[in-house]
């Protein structure tokens, strides 16, 4: 059952009430994605905003560090229950500002859940001290601590309000930190609810201090309060600001842009692997960095795959309903269908041909696109090379596994492949020779991010850093070394020539290199 139109206008403004802002008169409107008319609007937060927030947030954070890790944990466990309990609410609102379709939304609850739930379980074990080998064996006791950064500065995209809005700060606050949140102007409100449940579940009140506004007025500020940022975005932006980053000296984390391929490998299961094929492409409406943009297809299966996957993409029903009914959304904003139909125009007027879709659907919504499979596609068309992020997919012929790889590994692009296939280990096989930081087999993308025990990011120009795992939790951490030295010193003792020692030396060197269990 979803909310009334009355109990979301409510909760807009009480939501958009959590920003605190020195001028709140100064406003920001927020579109619904599904009519294009006005949402709500949020304060347009300035740089003295930031600098506030920022000392506010590193307030609370002190004390927040002192409390037990197992405290923290405790809100996380507090906020998975609270999420799954009001989830109708927060997938009104991940619909209305994103338009993505509720099952699509959903996806964003399951994955905030799975990521609390596991920092919760594992914060603990990553956080201990460690005891580390030490230069003198028995004589030198090492300890390694994690302490926290400090105040993390995160922004997000509008494509994930809620997932990107809040999944990256889950493991940041119960590693002690406090968070600067900046959410996408287009996409706010996600954000302030999971920042409303956190407080709820016992986390205390601006420990997660939200600005809202444009990243172009925002960013650098955020960036100079900040002891790391975590930046999800597109590569141009990316560049930026990992420069700004390093020029204040602190570390970053960035989930960048992909053009991600898929391989049908020749022993592929056709109708599996359309099935996963359209989950590739036109979950989100494409909108999604991990999503497909190019399928390699042998000879051999080219003409019944391209005509049942065409006709599995005819068959996704496009609905702005806010329940389950629709298999894709909208397009969220004017400026993304224009960016997908100039793709599609772009490669038709250049010879591509439209296996499926390759219109906007006005009739449903403002920024509704069909999903489109092209063929065709070549160097000098647009949709080529360039991330298009919308339901747009091409389809190559290939006349072997070497060239699907070599292929898939032409690109500047490196964030998420899928490879299709009848043999697992031929599979796991492929997947280890393509440039791309998660590789999924028979699965379009859900395997590798879900499974948020295993690191999870991009190589070459699809970013820099990792989350999930303990890459996840340690990058917001300062790791320190402590050595205790006991009876001898680490180096010549008194009344010991230096040759002597140094021939001492050399033979303890020789057996401990042979020594079991010495690193």
């Amino acid at each position: 059952m979803t909310t009334t139109l009355s109990d979301t206008t409510v909760l807009l403004d009480e939501l958009a009430g959590r920003v605190d802002a020195a001028n709140p008169d100064s406003r920001l409107e927020v579109t619904n994605a599904m009519t294009g008319q006005l949402l709500g609007s949020v304060p347009r937060c300035t740089s003295d905003d930031v600098i506030a927030a920022a000392e506010r947030g590193r307030a609370v954070q002190r004390d927040w560090a002192n409390r037990p890790i197992r405290e923290r944990a405790a809100v996380l466990r507090r906020f998975h229950d609270l999420v799954l309990q009001h989830q109708d609410e927060v997938l009104d609102l991940i619909q209305l500002e994103n338009g993505k379709a509720r099952r699509h939304a959903f996806e964003e609850v399951m994955d905030v859940c799975v990521t609390a739930r596991y920092y919760a379980n594992t914060a603990e074990g990553y956080l201990r001290p460690k005891r580390r080998q030490g230069v003198q064996l028995v004589l030198t006791q090492v300890t390694e601590l994690h302490h926290p950064k400090g105040l993390v500065g995160i922004i997000s995209p509008w494509n994930y309000p809620l997932t990107l809005g809040i999944s990256d700060a889950i493991p940041a606050i119960v590693a002690g930190n406090a968070v600067l949140a900046k959410p996408d102007q287009q996409t706010p409100f996600s954000a302030l609810w999971a920042v409303r449940m956190l407080e709820k579940a016992g986390m205390p009140a601006g420990l997660v201090q939200v600005v809202t506004g444009s990243g172009a007025e925002l960013g650098t500020p955020i960036i100079e309060q900040s002891d790391y940022l975590m930046f999800t975005g597109s590569t141009a932006t990316g560049r930026t600001v990992a420069a700004q980053a390093g020029q204040q000296l602190i570390d970053c984390s960035m989930e960048l842009g992909g053009k991600n391929a898929l391989l049908v490998l020749d022993d592929a299961d056709v109708d599996k692997t359309v099935s996963g094929a359209v989950r590739a492409a036109f979950s989100n409406a494409g909108q999604l960095c991990i999503s497909v943009e190019r399928i390699y297809v042998p000879g051999s299966l080219w003409d019944d795959f391209a005509k049942r996957y065409a006709e599995a993409a005819k068959a996704l029903k496009l609905s702005a309903e806010l329940d389950y009914s629709a298999d894709m959304g909208s397009l969220i904003s004017e400026k993304q269908l224009e960016t997908v139909r100039r793709h599609v125009d772009d490669a038709v007027s250049k010879g591509a041909e439209v296996l499926a879709g390759g219109r906007a659907r006005p009739d449903i919504g403002p920024y509704f696109y069909e999903p489109t499979i092209l063929s065709g596609v070549r160097e000098g068309m647009t949709a080529f090379a360039d991330e298009t992020f919308g339901p747009v997919v091409s389809l190559y012929r290939v006349d072997s596994e070497e060239e699907a790889i070599a292929k898939a590994n032409d690109s500047d692009y490196g964030l998420n492949f899928s490879v299709w296939t009848s043999n697992a280990k031929r599979g796991r096989d492929v997947a280890a020779r393509l440039q791309a930081g998660t590789v999924n087999v028979n699965e379009a993308y859900a395997a590798a991010w879900g499974s948020v025990d295993a690191p999870m990011g991009g190589m070459k120009a699809s970013g820099l850093g990792r989350r999930h795992g303990e890459h996840g939790i340690l990058k917001y951490t300062e790791s320190q070394t402590i050595a205790v030295e006991r009876l001898l010193p680490v180096g010549v003792p008194p009344g010991l020539h230096p040759r002597r020692y140094a021939r001492i030396m050399s033979r303890g060197l020789r057996l401990l290199k042979h020594m079991p269990g010495v690193k």
